[in-house]
């Protein structure tokens, strides 16, 4: 018998909403364990070179400094072993070498922060500074380039009867999450717990385990709420090493927090690329060959990659691929994952190319790509899961209002303002990973459930709480989702949109074995009214277990855990992952629509309206789901128009390494018609709950609908991100 569904799929609040704008939610920094110090990092201030003396004796003869930690006295680190962390990464204060500009090169601890940042102003570095290489368009890639080929894209493309040679360019990105990176870590004997800004536990437990040289079960990581993240919290980054590091010198737990500006070199961003694209089709628009040359950059000393390269592989039946993905070594932190991480990226240039061809040929953008529809993942052979792209399309369209767009640009004008509509496809892939949840339901009918995951700011305690709600057959408000400790059952990185296919389906895997191991001590209860009754005949709902049918011949949890003198049921629900050989190939797909006006004397852009239309499967909470679409359409509109991090190459300084020069989207720059729609569907290929994961894929798409609707403005065709005044006068 189905299990009743009342919390899945309904708008609900934010299980931790009042703890969050109460602000009685405690993120890392705000740790303050007894005895606690404070950690400031001096920064280099050349971008390459070596470390020729460090003069402490200023900083150290200030009350209140315990110690100034460098290479020239850290403890050596254990070599590391095995594929985690990677052995190239940055180590803390292990040699004197200086790989980029702002790396740590010393740390100064004192009782008090202002003491701490104060004697880190006073700590004296010299160097010998030799000449940076950070402009990814004047230097050469590494000599092993990432390819892929089907067919002869050259050969096909001299025999196309279109042809378009088209070259993109994106500025690197930074993730500027509300919560800056922080950690507080504490040493007790062997044992070290870190208070850490991360959404993987795990993977900061198997980086600190590694980085000392001792056993996981002697690291703890605590991270029960995360204040954004956008990639940025996923890996574990050298600041956090040496605060363990300071921690366990000075013998006392040590809190150190990056400033806005330290988080440009600190923890990573969405790194440049430069996009050769060449197109080739037939009179009707239907592809036959494309070619990609991708440049990016990525650190001098670890190599980076994304999968940027999927969505020109994948997303439109081309019977002719050929591709290339060179790293550009730059004298710069290591790039990491951002939102959409290389899907976002790789979208740009397919879409604009798309929009390119439409135009050329004189076909509707969305016609366009109905006619190179494909059948199968041509990529590798696979059917799909599920794919309902036609149907964004066609939903998007009567959302979004398509038929009024007029295909010759710069025909639309209100005033000063033209008026452009573009639209874009976006897919991403559908991460699933091994995770687990405990179970624990209480005599007086609550429930407890825990995983070691994460919650960056989807919501991911409410959705749980929903999945675990509807399989015991209790009300929200009986069950408490716990998360973010390391000692709670293994879950894979909150990244990827993985975490709900996975927890998800762990919670849902433990809540039925639960509930099933409730109704089993029912039927064989002499004294229980279900005594004797089928089991499969059982439902729970409101707490009550019950015949479907006869909803008076029931009790309660309550009423069978005490007759029974039991103080609580456990189980422990798992998700196994992908079987390791699909069967078939597994996206979310996405149909973005954009209405701009651009202003014909400034060149200034302003999105006016926006739509969404998303194929991810079972939606579990639509409020949370809307509040990821429209975040994501912020963000996206931020990449198409704003965001552009600056860089000196003279030295490799971030010139706009603050939030008054770096631009991100405020009030003023968003419209408030910016609507999600969800393409009804499940996706049980995938996983056990139909889900397809939505945090990602929201985001792709959103830039080059952004600019194909300039283009449909203006005529002018921007192929740099992002698009400014400059680049339209």
């Amino acid at each position: 018998m189905s299990q009743p569904q009342a919390a899945v799929g309904a708008s609900v609040d934010r299980v931790d909403a009042r703890l969050r704008v109460t602000g009685r939610a405690k993120y890392a920094a705000d740790n303050s364990p007894d005895g606690v110090v404070h950690a400031v990092l001096v920064d280099s201030s050349v971008g390459r070179g070596r470390i020729t003396g460090i003069d402490a004796r200023a900083a150290l003869a200030q009350p209140g400094v315990l110690k100034v930690i460098s290479h020239l006295n850290a403890p050596k680190l254990a070599p590391l072993q095995g594929w985690w962390p990677p052995p190239d990464e940055l180590r803390a204060f292990q040699e004197d070498r200086v790989r980029f500009f702002g790396q740590p090169v010393a740390v100064v601890v004192a009782t008090t922060l202002e003491t701490a940042q104060h004697a880190a102003s006073l700590v004296k570095v010299s160097y010998d500074a030799q000449p940076v290489s950070t402009d990814i368009g004047a230097a050469d890639p590494a000599d092993d380039p990432e390819t892929y080929t089907r067919g002869d894209a050259d050969a096909a493309m001299k025999t196309a009867d279109v042809k378009l040679d088209l070259a993109y360019r994106m500025a690197r990105n930074h993730h500027n999450p509300m919560e800056t990176a922080g950690t507080v870590a504490h040493w007790d004997g062997d044992q070290l717990t870190l208070w850490e800004k991360t959404n993987w536990v795990g993977g900061a437990v198997m980086t600190m385990a590694a980085e000392f040289g001792m056993p996981a079960d002697k690291v703890r990581i605590i991270a029960p709420v995360v204040g954004g993240g956008f990639g940025s919290a996923g890996p574990t980054w050298v600041h956090t090493v040496i605060t363990a590091i300071a921690a366990r010198e000075v013998k006392r737990p040590v809190k150190l927090a990056l400033t806005r500006r330290q988080t440009y070199f600190g923890v990573g961003y969405r790194p440049a690329y430069e996009y050769g694209l060449r197109l080739g089709s037939d009179r009707r628009g239907r592809l036959t060959a494309s070619a990609h040359d991708v440049r990016a950059e990525t650190s001098s000393y670890q190599t980076f990659s994304e999968r940027v390269l999927v969505p020109g592989r994948m997303l439109y039946s081309t019977p002719n691929v050929r591709q290339v993905y060179e790293h550009v070594p730059l004298d710069v932190n290591t790039p990491t994952n951002m939102r959409g991480p290389g899907y976002a990226s790789g979208a740009y240039p397919v879409e604009s190319a798309m929009d390119e061809l439409a135009h050329e040929l004189g076909v509707d953008p969305i016609e366009l790509r109905l006619r190179n529809e494909p059948a199968a993942d041509e990529s590798n052979g696979l059917p799909f899961s599920t794919r309902r792209l036609r149907e964004c399309y066609r939903v998007g369209a009567h959302e979004f209002g398509w038929h009024r767009r007029n295909p010759e640009p710069r025909s639309t004008r209100e005033g000063d303002w033209l008026i452009g509509m573009g639209m874009a496809a976006g897919v991403y892939d559908t991460m699933r990973s091994q995770a687990q949840a405990s179970f624990r339901l209480d005599a007086d009918g609550t429930a407890l459930v825990q995983s070691a995951t994460s919650d960056m700011g989807p919501g991911t305690a409410t959705s749980m709480t929903q999945v675990a709600a509807d399989a015991l057959g209790l009300t929200m408000r009986q069950v408490t989702f716990r998360l973010g400790d390391s000692r709670m059952p293994p879950a894979p990185g909150h990244f990827g949109s993985q975490t709900m296919a996975s927890v998800g389906s762990a919670v849902q895997d433990g809540g039925d074995k639960l509930r099933k191991q409730a109704i089993n001590l029912a039927v064989k209860d002499e004294g229980s009214p279900l005594y004797g009754a089928d089991p499969a005949d059982i439902v729970v709902r409101g707490g009550r277990l019950y015949v479907k049918g006869n909803p008076a011949r029931g009790e309660t949890y309550q009423r069978l855990l005490a007759r029974n003198n039991l103080t609580h049921l456990e189980a422990v629900g798992s998700y196994a992952g992908p079987s390791g050989s699909e069967k078939f190939s597994y996206y979310a797909y996405a149909a973005t629509f954009a209405e701009v006006a651009v202003d014909a004397t400034l060149g200034l852009v302003r999105v006016r309206r926006m739509v969404g239309v998303y194929d991810a499967g079972r939606i579990i909470s639509p409020r949370l789901a809307d509040s990821q679409a429209i975040g994501a359409m912020v963000g996206g509109i931020g990449q198409a128009l704003l965001e552009h991090t600056v860089t000196d190459h003279r030295d490799g300084r971030i010139v706009n390494a603050n939030l008054a020069d770096y631009l991100v989207p405020v009030h003023a720059d968003i419209p408030a018609d910016l609507k999600a729609t969800y393409i009804d569907g499940q996706d049980y290929e995938a996983d056990p709950i139909g889900v397809k994961g939505l945090g990602e894929i929201v985001i792709v798409g959103v830039a080059p609908a952004v600019a194909n609707a300039v283009f449909n403005a203006t005529g002018r065709r921007i192929r740099e991100l992002p698009i400014t005044p400059e680049a339209l006068l």
